[in-house]
């Protein structure tokens, strides 16, 4: 079986996006399937045209934008014109018996046009639909003109492709309630790879003197600084916390477009000395600040994004261990068991997050079996080999042999 991937971008970018492709094109590569892969004009990392990366060999597409291929809808259309080309070129050279497109709606159309004109068919695969990720970049507003015209965008393409797959039960509800069938759709869940996350990793002792965080017991985020990861609301539950348990400090390591907010809001709640922001890490060193963290908490705010998609930086938390408090938003509760392998608390609702840390804080005694149940789920239902089977199916449909 011969697959040739369409997406948006990928390693050696780092991103959720680039990590969940990675682990797909590799377990497919363990199935015995043949994988080939296009990345379109948003892959804006330098490199050859044609570039190996872990093994992985990825086809660029050149962009060289005039002025008018930087006008609003022009530019969306340019782009999908330049990966049209690149795609048609190299679906000629590889011949794949399927085309498969990842998120944004962008890659879809490409696909379909190569897919009518060689006899290919399509899956698309949708991780995010790009409306409601524009809405949180503050790009469009729900409801918006450009907002509807890019939902309308999204499900023409799901109507038109051979197959979808979505990566929860979330998007999978949207796309039913909007009239495509469900035997269309396959869920393909997030997962991790057991491999790559050491269970019980002992603190990093030196890290901990460096960055002041010794004798602390420390609530930690490792990831991107987007407004709906809800940072905002553990700064202002912290108070709070400090209250009756003033050893606790907050550790945030990464970055992104809340970077700036967040350092003034901790500013402005006199929270200098308990929150230390160490900026983005080189991905080697990520688990020496994970050994750190003794509650690691997720505050994403309730919207239609949160509600509809499931995180990936949960599952990496259960994998390695670690007790976890998050807010109730679907994506979510689609992966964490209350009281079982995590504590949820209600979205938006700082003194909630307060009272549930603090309540983890005080239950010591049962955090070997949150671990270790964190741990055993994704063994059992969320790793990739669990996963990726499932497109056994899906590309055995449309090509009419078993994808073994």
């Amino acid at each position: 079986m011969r697959i040739l991937h369409v997406l948006d971008h990928s390693i050696p970018l780092h991103s959720g996006y680039t990590f969940r492709t990675a682990a797909i094109l590799r377990e497919q590569r363990r199935l015995g399937w043949e994988t080939h892969h296009v990345t379109s004009v948003k892959h804006t990392a330098p490199g050859p045209l044609v570039e190996e990366v872990d093994g992985l060999t990825f086809h660029r597409t050149p962009w060289s934008p005039g002025a008018v291929d930087r006008v609003p809808v022009l530019r969306e259309r340019a782009q999908m014109q330049a990966l049209e080309r690149r795609l048609l070129e190299v679906a000629t050279q590889v011949r794949p018996d399927v085309l498969h497109a990842h998120s944004p709606v962008l890659n879809a159309f490409p696909a379909l046009n190569v897919g009518r004109r060689l006899g290919i068919p399509v899956v698309y695969e949708i991780r995010a639909f790009w409306e409601d990720a524009a809405v949180d970049h503050g790009t469009t507003s729900e409801g918006s003109l450009r907002y509807r015209a890019t939902r309308a965008m999204e499900t023409r393409a799901v109507q038109q492709v051979d197959a979808v797959t979505t990566i929860c039960e979330g998007l999978r509800r949207d796309l039913v309630a909007r009239g495509v069938p469900e035997s269309k759709i396959t869920v393909i869940p997030n997962a991790v790879d057991i491999d790559n996350f050491a269970y019980g990793v002992p603190g990093d002792d030196a890290l901990r003197t460096e960055l002041g965080l010794s004798g602390k017991r420390v609530l930690g985020f490792l990831g991107s600084f987007y407004a709906y990861e809800g940072l905002d609301l553990l700064l202002r539950a912290l108070p709070a916390i400090l209250r009756e348990a003033p050893d606790v400090a907050v550790l945030l390591t990464g970055g992104g477009p809340q970077d700036d907010n967040l350092k003034k809001l901790a500013a402005e709640l006199g929270l200098q000395d308990h929150v230390k922001f160490t900026g983005r890490v080189p991905h080697a060193q990520v688990q020496r600040y994970y050994s750190l963290v003794d509650v690691l908490v997720y505050p994403r705010h309730s919207m239609r994004l949160t509600d509809l998609v499931t995180p990936l930086k949960p599952l990496e938390a259960m994998a390695q261990g670690l007790l976890l408090v998050a807010s109730d938003v679907g994506g979510h509760k689609e992966l964490i068991r209350d009281g079982e392998t995590g504590m949820l608390f209600r979205a938006g609702d700082a003194d909630d997050l307060a009272r549930s840390v603090l309540r983890l804080l005080s239950m010591q005694q049962v955090w070997p079996q949150l671990r270790a149940a964190g741990r055993r789920h994704v063994e059992t239902e969320r790793n990739w080999a669990v996963s990726v089977a499932r497109y056994r199916d899906v590309y055995g449909r449309l090509t009419g042999r078993a994808a073994a």
